[in-house]
């Protein structure tokens, strides 16, 4: 049999049906003593199992989200302005008459802290996602 390139392969497959695939698969994994289904399982089981908590220690990129302007509505407002740069009266304002929005989007864990401790300060609910 003549060798067949990655290319020709894949027509090949084009051309099977779903079953004929399958009964393919079977035969591939008793053939090379290989199974297909191996590294999927292998990559869900951390996903369900333990690592979500490691996955939460190396978060490097967060969300700072206002959840309420509080009492001092003014107040959030101006900080809000400090906070995100470039930022108007007007754009500002409807920010934070909005929430919950987010305010930041992708900051590193410093100015997120930073921006949550002055959104705090002024009276606002804030959280970090």
């Amino acid at each position: 049999m003549a060798k067949m390139s990655t290319d020709e392969l894949l027509d090949a497959f084009k051309d099977m049906t779903l079953i004929e695939l399958s009964e393919f698969v079977k035969k591939f994994e008793e053939t090379f003593e290989v199974t297909a289904a191996a590294p999927v399982a292998a990559a869900a089981a951390p996903a369900a199992g333990g690592a979500a908590a490691p996955a939460e220690e190396e978060k490097d990129e967060f969300n700072v989200v206002l959840e309420a302007a509080g009492d001092k509505k003014i107040q959030v407002i101006k900080v809000v302005r400090e906070v995100v740069s470039g930022l108007g009266l007007k754009e500002a304002k409807e920010l934070v008459e909005s929430a919950p929005k987010p305010i930041l989007e992708g900051v590193n864990k410093e100015a997120a802290d930073a921006a949550k401790a002055k959104l705090e300060e002024a009276g606002a609910k804030i959280s970090l996602t």
